[in-house]
C-alpha cells in the first residue's frame, strides 16, 4: 500500500475543507484501486459532500445543533464546548474510502472529499492518504 501524509492548516474557526484536488493528485496514475482518507485525530472527520453550494455551511449548523458548544460537556479541558469536538468523530467517522479507477476518483459530478474539523484550539492537522492497487 502506497501512502503519503499531508499537513493542512484549518486555521481558527470550525471548517470544510477540502481536499479532493490533493486526493486527486495522490491517485493520478496509479491506475484501478481504492484511495482511503484517514486523520489521525481524536476531533476530526472526513465527509463527501457538495461544497460551495452552502452544504458545507449548513453541515456546520447542523452539527452545532446536534453537538451544541453549551452543553454540558464532561469532557471540559480547552475552549469552552471542546467537548463536542471529541464526540464529532462519532457522527463524522475520521474517513473515507474511494473507489479509483484508471488513476483518476470516481466521485459523482457534485462530491467532494472533505476535511470537517470543528476544533478551533488545533489549526495543524495531518491526513494520511493511502492507495490499495486493484
Amino acid at each position: 500500500m502506497d501512502f503519503e501524509l499531508i499537513a493542512v492548516r484549518t486555521g481558527t474557526r470550525e471548517v470544510v475543507l477540502d481536499l479532493t484536488s490533493r486526493c486527486e493528485e495522490f491517485v493520478s496514475g496509479r491506475g484501478d484501486g481504492l484511495l482511503h482518507v484517514f486523520v489521525p485525530h481524536a476531533t476530526a472527520g472526513v465527509a463527501i459532500l457538495e461544497t460551495g453550494a452552502g452544504s458545507d455551511t449548513d453541515l456546520l449548523r447542523v452539527l452545532e445543533e446536534l453537538l451544541p458548544r453549551d452543553f454540558a460537556w464532561r469532557h471540559r479541558h480547552g475552549t469552552p464546548g471542546h467537548g463536542r469536538d471529541h464526540v464529532l468523530p462519532a457522527i463524522i467517522p475520521p474517513y473515507a474510502t474511494v473507489p479509483v479507477l484508471g488513476g483518476q476518483l470516481t466521485l459523482g459530478t457534485w462530491q467532494s472529499i472533505c476535511l470537517v474539523d470543528t476544533n478551533v484550539d488545533n489549526p495543524e492537522r495531518q491526513v494520511r492518504l493511502s492507495f490499495l492497487a486493484g
